[in-house]
């Protein structure tokens, strides 16, 4: 009975004096004369080069919206590179002499020029006399092509001239405007219970109800919009809020110019129990006056001096603030910021010798509160006696009253 082999003499390095001369691979003698055998050739000696996907001529790509082809019709590897060309191109906006007409004989309408200006994602393709949606373009999937709304304004065009700028645009804006007030006015978004059954949604989409009790037109759009473009979503929510800050950012860094700036730091651990390090930047404008811009909310995993020093280096390098444009940096007293050889500031110094470190001001002021506060006797009994009545008058509302009255 032959014996059975285990897996490890499977994977066990054979001796080469072990191979038979017949498991090497045969020589073939080819005649001149006899036509190449159309055979696969495996043998690496006689291996071509791998011949790499045609690059494409982006100085070649069709510009009318109605001839182009769609960017989910490229090769896989080479979308974004198209993607990327477009966007860099911009809109297909011509702007032509007379437009030709279309719609009922008794009132004829025609594209209008003036439309780029005020809506700057809008395209009109000449050969078909339609509009099209540049984003809508830009990030159009083939899995949508059955949607009406999409297809309308990437595929086939919108050519209703009466409506163009009516329902579809007040419907973003509504939506922008919400986000908008709720980011300004720092309240949440989201509420704990957002089904069909819930009584409170959350600040946003009950906002977005308010909205439609007093337009029938919004109403009917916010409930008949199709999944994809409905724009409720939470993740849409943070895409458009991100834009916004980055948008900020931008004028920010705009009113910098590459100058010189200061930075101010300081940690603190948000309601969810994490920590955060808060970016605050000063410099000097144009005009000559001292700006104090809030420029970022970062979580760090730890407070450590390096965890805090990439991530502040991430953030201004993301925004392309030279490093060496550091001309200041303000902190509290701890350890981990004001340290003279590990400290935050000492690794900044060592890149950016001319960024002095300042112990923050206000940091300065409450220490010195504090210290001057317990070597007064009558003010440890004042703010001893003060948070006593505070809770116990905190405690009753009759109590509070009784104080309001007094």
């Amino acid at each position: 009975m032959k014996k059975q082999s285990t897996i490890d003499e499977f994977f066990k390095r054979k001796h080469p004096s072990s191979v038979q001369d017949s498991e090497k691979p045969p020589e073939i003698v080819l005649d001149e004369d006899a036509p190449t055998p159309n055979v696969p050739n495996t043998d690496s000696r006689f291996k071509k080069p791998h011949l790499e996907i045609n690059e494409i001529d982006l100085n070649t790509l069709e510009r009318d919206p109605g001839l182009r082809k769609q960017i989910y019709d490229y090769p896989v590897n080479q979308r974004d590179t198209i993607r990327r060309a477009y966007i860099n191109l911009g809109p297909f906006q011509q702007t032509l002499s007379v437009y030709p007409k279309s719609g009922p004989e008794t009132h004829k309408r025609s594209f209008q020029a003036s439309w780029f200006k005020l809506y700057h994602w809008l395209e009109y393709s000449e050969s078909l006399d339609v509009a099209f949606c540049f984003p809508c373009f830009l990030f159009n999937k083939p899995s949508g092509m059955g949607h009406y709304g999409q297809q309308a304004f990437t595929i086939d065009g919108f050519q209703n001239w009466k409506k163009v700028g009516g329902k579809s645009c007040a419907f973003l804006h509504h939506i922008g405007t919400d986000l908008r007030w709720c980011a300004f006015q720092g309240v949440a978004y989201r509420g704990h219970d957002e089904g069909l059954d819930s009584i409170n949604k959350g600040n946003f989409r009950q906002m977005l109800k308010a909205i439609g009790d007093f337009n029938t037109e919004m109403e009917e759009l916010f409930r008949t919009a199709p999944k994809y473009a409905s724009y409720i979503s939470p993740s849409i929510q943070k895409e458009v809020l991100n834009l916004i800050s980055t948008r900020v950012k931008r004028m920010i860094c705009a009113e910098i110019d590459g100058g010189k700036f200061c930075l101010v730091i300081d940690e603190a651990r948000d309601q969810s129990n994490k920590e955060q390090m808060s970016i605050v930047l000063i410099f000097v404008n144009k005009d000559g006056f001292v700006m104090e811009r809030f420029f970022g909310l970062v979580h760090v995993p730890n407070t450590t001096t390096q965890t805090l020093k990439n991530a502040i280096y991430y953030v201004l390098s993301h925004n392309n603030l030279d490093l060496k444009s550091i001309r200041g940096q303000g902190y509290d007293g701890a350890n981990n910021m004001r340290g003279n050889f590990k400290g935050l500031q000492a690794l900044i110094s060592n890149d950016c010798p001319y960024a002095y470190y300042v112990h923050c001001f206000a940091h300065r002021l409450q220490l010195a509160l504090i210290a001057t506060s317990r070597g007064v006797v009558a003010l440890q009994k004042f703010f001893t006696r003060l948070s006593f009545v505070v809770n116990v008058i905190g405690a009753s509302s009759k109590r509070a009253d009784q104080l309001r009255d007094a």
